[in-house]
C-alpha cells in the first residue's frame, strides 16, 4: 500500500471587478512534489460570473483559465512558464497578483492519489453545493 503524500493546492478565483474584491471559485491547482504531480482543473460557472459582472468577457476568462491548465500540463504551446520545473510552475501560478484571475493562499493536505485529491477539492471548493432536501 502506498503511503499518503503531502500535497499543496490553491483555488483559482475569477475576480471580474478587482476593485470590488468579489470573486467566484473556478478551479484548483494541485501539486504533489514527491510524485511529480501537477494538474489544474477548471469549471467556470458563467451564470455566477454574470451575477458579479453582467459585462464580463467570458471568452477571455475561459482563455486565461485554459492557460493555467496548459501550463500545469507543460503543453509545448503554453509559453516559457510551461517549460519550468513542475514546482516552479506551481509557485509561479500561485503567486499573489491583482488581476481578474487570482489564486487563494496555498493549503496542504494528504492524499494517496493526486487525481482523486484534485476532484475532492474541486467538489468542496468549486462545484455547486447540492440542494438541501426538505425533511419529511
Amino acid at each position: 500500500m502506498h503511503a499518503a503524500e503531502l500535497y499543496d493546492y490553491a483555488v483559482v478565483r475569477v475576480v471580474p471587478r478587482v476593485e470590488r474584491e468579489e470573486f467566484i471559485n473556478a478551479g484548483v491547482i494541485l501539486s504533489c512534489q514527491r510524485s511529480g504531480f501537477l494538474r489544474a482543473a477548471v469549471e467556470l460557472d458563467v451564470a455566477r460570473l454574470r451575477a458579479l459582472d453582467p459585462h464580463a468577457d467570458v471568452e477571455t476568462v475561459r482563455r486565461h483559465l485554459g492557460a493555467i491548465v496548459a501550463i500545469c500540463d507543460g503543453a509545448p504551446d503554453a509559453g516559457p512558464i510551461a517549460r519550468l520545473a513542475r514546482r516552479a510552475r506551481f509557485h509561479w501560478l500561485t503567486a499573489r497578483r491583482s488581476a481578474i484571475i487570482q489564486t487563494s493562499p496555498v493549503h496542504t493536505g494528504l492524499c494517496l492519489d493526486g487525481d482523486e485529491a484534485l476532484q475532492r477539492v474541486m467538489d468542496r471548493m468549486v462545484r455547486a453545493l447540492p440542494a438541501l432536501r426538505a425533511s419529511a
